[in-house]
């Protein structure tokens, strides 16, 4: 005669393995989630879904949306022209930008493309787990508290980041060569993103005896108020700091520019293009593609923690002679010669 009780087949295997059934499927859960976040798409029976959050204008997210396509392609994903991007644009309204954010993490997207300052903050407020890829000309990464350091980001966030503080230097130099009796200009600026780019330009003003006045400009909706306001100042010219408010409005930047008749330099090529002085600064389509790589990687398995911050890699200056001389302005040769566009 047996002693004791027998329990079920599955008992016996809990007692044999040593780990229950409930044991075992929360295992294989907590395991489902170190798959490559293509791979968890697969498994929901959809491709993968890509969180793009803009602080811009939906109209011109296209242009960015093919670069990243690019991007993805340059690493063999193979999924690039296929892949979803959800396209969640502010419209130039800063404050739709948690909700935005919440709502791709709400969708269960893969990963979050964040561009700009504002967007990364608001994907790092709504997630602690989803990774976010920031295309951010604008922070500092560490001194934001974005990531740990550029080599090892470890945590959540990684991408593209330039708060390379010689561009103001090289926007003055550019100036004073065009407008030697340069004494003054206004700076564009806007307090989202940061200190880093103010700080550095009025460093750079210092040094080449430039006055330089500061007007703030935190939404799409004030550019014609801000330019009033800087043109009320008479500057020999004004510098516009980098911010998806002016990257996103080329056209009516430029416009605003030209109505006031006073030269400007700036970060964005698209700017200059439309109707603006002088741009130099990251090839902004290159640094979409850039970050459509890093997206590519994080698809296929890699986390932003081990993904090391890229800075931007192609830059450019553009110089709009039709500009130049709609202003009466003369270009010397050694401005000219130091462009990689000029528009006739």
């Amino acid at each position: 005669m047996r002693s004791g009780t027998q329990g079920p087949p599955s008992a016996k295997l809990e007692m044999a393995t040593g780990i229950g059934r409930r044991q075992f499927i929360a295992a294989l859960a907590s395991a489902a989630t170190l798959w490559p976040p293509a791979v968890r798409a697969q498994q929901t029976g959809r491709l993968p879904q890509i969180g793009f959050l803009y602080p811009g204008l939906s109209a011109v997210a296209p242009t960015r949306i093919a670069a990243l396509r690019e991007g993805l392609h340059s690493i063999g994903y193979g999924d690039a022209d296929r892949v979803e991007i959800l396209i969640h644009a502010s419209e130039g309204d800063p404050s739709k930008l948690a909700s935005l954010a919440a709502d791709l993490v709400d969708r269960k997207v893969e990963v979050i493309l964040a561009v700009s300052p504002s967007a990364v903050r608001a994907a790092k407020s709504a997630t602690a787990t989803v990774p976010i890829v920031a295309n951010d000309l604008e922070s500092d990464p560490i001194a934001s508290g974005f990531v740990a350091s550029l080599a090892h980001p470890g945590g959540d966030i990684t991408g593209v980041f330039s708060d390379f503080p010689d561009f103001g230097m090289k926007w003055l130099e550019l100036l004073k060569e065009t407008i030697p009796t340069l004494s003054n200009a206004v700076v564009l600026w806007d307090p989202a993103t940061g200190l880093v780019q103010l700080d550095a330009v009025k460093a750079a003003g210092r040094l080449l005896n430039v006055k330089l006045a500061v007007v703030e400009i935190r939404a799409m909706a004030e550019l014609t108020r801000a330019f009033d306001a800087a043109a009320g100042q008479r500057p020999d010219a004004i510098l516009i700091l980098s911010s998806p408010i002016f990257g996103t409005n080329a056209k009516l930047v430029a416009d605003l520019t030209l109505a006031h008749r006073i030269p400007t330099a700036t970060l964005f090529s698209e700017i200059a293009r439309a109707g603006g002085l002088m741009a130099y600064g990251p090839d902004l389509l290159g640094t979409f593609r850039q970050t459509g790589t890093m997206v590519g990687k994080v698809l296929q398995g890699a986390r932003p923690a081990d993904l090391p911050v890229e800075r931007p890699t192609e830059f450019e200056t553009v110089i709009n002679l039709k500009t130049a001389k709609a202003l009466g302005l003369s270009l010397p040769t050694s401005v000219l010669l130091r462009a990689d566009e000029v528009i006739e």
